[in-house]
């Protein structure tokens, strides 16, 4: 007779399928952003000074990043999902209650 752990499959789940992708310890896309920004600070404005900001600006900015993502590497989503919640709802049963 066959025990109830018997017939269970195990499936592996690759860490690199389950992670968020980060790129030097933060969220990807806001690293990429924030590069962006930077380069662009240094190429329109041409002098020494723009460049030495854009690299400070740049690896401020990618510390942040990486404490934000530290705490909670999908912290981005949550924000940006926070945002768009209303300050206060109404306490009604559904939005197209007639008053």
């Amino acid at each position: 007779m066959a025990e109830v752990g018997d017939n269970l499959d195990r499936v592996r789940i690759h860490r690199a399928l389950s992670r968020p992708a980060l790129i030097f310890g933060a969220d990807r896309e806001l690293v990429l952003f924030t590069g962006l920004m930077a380069v662009i600070l240094v190429f329109v404005v041409l002098t020494p000074l723009s460049a030495v900001l854009g690299a400070v600006f740049w690896i401020v900015f990618v510390g942040i990043l990486r404490m934000m993502a530290k705490a909670d590497p999908l912290m981005r989503h949550i924000y940006v999902r926070h945002i768009k919640y209303r300050p206060s709802y109404r306490p009604t049963s559904t939005p197209w209650r007639k008053y």
